[in-house]
């Protein structure tokens, strides 16, 4: 079972930027797909960005695209995944999951899902 720990949350203006990270404490992330989700109060949890296990695909939300980059990093023992968010609108404020899965793909099945981390876009 991958461990993932989510950090890189806060507080940030309107048209700022933050960038997230998700480090995961085992060997086997290296061959994982990896997921970033994010929950809005009161709402569902939403997929945002998804990156094969060698970094060499990747898929975003229709409302993410151009403003977000997820991309990861795989050494001896290191293995972190990256979300990237620019341009940052109100509306993104959530609490942000990153997330584990043994295939690629839209729709697919997560099985490991960090604690999370709290986005919060001022006006």
């Amino acid at each position: 079972q991958v461990q993932l720990v989510e950090s890189g949350g806060g507080l940030v203006q309107a048209g700022g930027s933050l960038r997230l990270s998700c480090a995961a404490s085992c060997r086997t992330f290296s061959n994982s797909a990896m997921g970033w989700f994010r929950q809005a109060p009161g709402k569902e949890r939403v997929f945002v960005a998804t990156i094969s296990s060698l970094g060499s695909t990747r898929s975003y939300a229709d409302s993410v695209k151009g403003r977000f980059t997820i991309s990861r990093y795989n050494a001896m023992n290191t293995f972190t995944v990256y979300l990237q968010m620019n341009s940052l609108k109100p509306e993104v404020t959530a609490v942000y999951y990153c997330a584990a899965t043994p295939i690629y793909g839209l729709g697919v099945v997560y099985d490991d899902w960090g604690q999370g981390t709290q986005v919060t876009v001022s006006p």
